[in-house]
């Protein structure tokens, strides 16, 4: 009877080792997963700030344009001025009409440098939001390695004899 009760003990021993192994592949599988994904979310973030950086750049750009083309049609509105004392009411209907275009321009211009600086703080706070992914990222990892020596030390505890150095 006691080698019956010996070796169901041993069945019963096993199953919890068993089961204990399963959870801890499980997690470890789990854990190395989140990290992929987290990792590659990372890397996805670093291209999005990438491309919203040259975003950026470009209007950027394309405000300088804006403004210099305002600075070009304040000097057509000039040279209408000049021009209005031979040609008569007609050209008085033009100039205005150029003078409210150069306004609106103007006022494009000043919505795209406000757009710049808009997208800018948007890089900023988007490559923060990067460093972050990163640094979880090596959390994760860090988590990782400590459930792995977790479960080597639940593995000792369960079995303790493997424990002590003088026994087989």
């Amino acid at each position: 009877m006691s080698d019956s009760d010996d070796k169901r003990s041993g069945i019963r021993s096993a199953a919890r080792i068993g089961g204990a192994t399963v959870a801890l592949i499980t997690m470890a599988v789990a854990f190395t997963g989140m990290g992929l994904f987290m990792w590659n979310m990372g890397r996805d973030m670093g291209t999005m700030t990438a491309s919203v950086v040259q975003m950026g750049k470009d209007v950027s750009d394309m405000g300088r344009n804006m403004r210099g083309m305002a600075a070009n049609m304040n000097l057509m509105a000039d040279s209408m001025v000049h021009g209005q004392a031979r040609m008569g009411d007609d050209f008085a209907r033009v100039r205005v009409g150029m003078e409210a275009m150069t306004g609106n321009i103007a006022d494009m211009s000043r919505d795209m440098t406000a757009l710049n600086h808009n997208i800018a703080g948007m890089t900023e706070r988007i490559h923060n939001m990067s460093v972050d992914m990163r640094q979880m990222n090596q959390s994760m990892a860090v988590m990782t390695n400590a459930m792995g020596h977790m479960g080597n030390d639940i593995n000792r505890f369960s079995n303790p004899q493997r424990m002590m150095p003088f026994v087989p």
